[in-house]
């Protein structure tokens, strides 16, 4: 009889994080077993962080974003846990913050780069589209990715000197460009502002992973926007409509990665 190794993923949650739901179900339908689980938690030590191959930092609005997006969650995280997650990274397991988990990890200088006001100067929700430019394990066989997005300090910035040091070590995951969805919806390929069109970033050869889109939020077909338009042109071909949706394969990755 043949088994299959569980995952486990620990999917943060706490202090104004709201996304945990959908990330985690995005790891069970990859067939991981995901937890989440609050803040105080695993500062307490009732859970460990050990006992997991996967850590998600999920989307939402820690602490209100009142004094910059991601920095209390991050300074909460560097104080208590700072140590726990540098030894879970240097191990060779995954990370990935989306959205307000990236500028978590943006603000703990785990990830390049830092995220500020989107150039509009006001939160903005829509779809994008993405080029992948990273070999990361995260985004292995994708080439295009599209999600939504719904943040208010999105745009991607580094200095001349982090961007040379991210082109060297090829530490950009995500470019947004105007493809599919944002054609049909007639709107811009970049969102926010973001330098060199960045829209996700990597470390420690690819396994920690940032991106300001939703990956949880586009799990399943019929979440695209043109989703409509996509099955009708399936079925006036004679092809099947597919039932989960492009950002599904970034869990399904995070969960390969241990089992190949």
């Amino acid at each position: 009889m043949v088994t299959t190794k569980t995952i486990k993923v620990l999917v943060f949650s706490g202090y104004g994080l709201n996304c945990e739901e959908e990330a985690a179900y995005g790891f069970t339908l990859a067939g991981a077993e995901a937890h989440i689980v609050h803040i105080n938690d695993i500062i307490d030590r009732r859970v460990s962080i050990d006992r997991y191959s996967i850590l998600c930092l999920p989307g939402g609005f820690a602490y209100g974003d009142d004094t910059g997006a991601g920095k209390a969650y991050g300074n909460r995280i560097r104080n208590h846990l700072g140590k726990d997650l540098g030894e879970f990274i240097t191990s060779g397991k995954l990370v990935i913050g989306i959205c307000n988990g990236f500028q978590i990890l943006s603000q703990l200088g785990i990830l390049p780069g830092a995220l500020t006001f989107n150039d509009n100067n006001r939160y903005t929700d829509r779809w994008v589209d993405m080029k992948v430019e990273s070999d990361s394990p995260w985004l292995k066989g994708i080439k295009t990715l599209s999600s939504p997005i719904a943040h208010g300090e999105g745009k991607f910035y580094g200095d001349k000197k982090t961007l040379a040091k991210m082109k060297k070590e090829k530490s950009v995951a995500l470019r947004y460009y105007k493809g599919e969805t944002a054609a049909y919806q007639n709107l811009s390929a970049n969102p926010n502002g973001s330098m060199e069109n960045i829209a996700g970033v990597t470390s420690n050869k690819g396994r920690v992973f940032g991106l300001m889109p939703h990956p949880d939020r586009a799990l399943f077909s019929t979440q695209l926007p043109n989703w409509s338009v996509k099955k009708e042109i399936a079925m006036r071909e004679g092809e099947t409509f597919p039932e989960y949706g492009p950002g599904l394969q970034i869990f399904k990755n995070g969960v390969s990665f241990f089992r190949s």
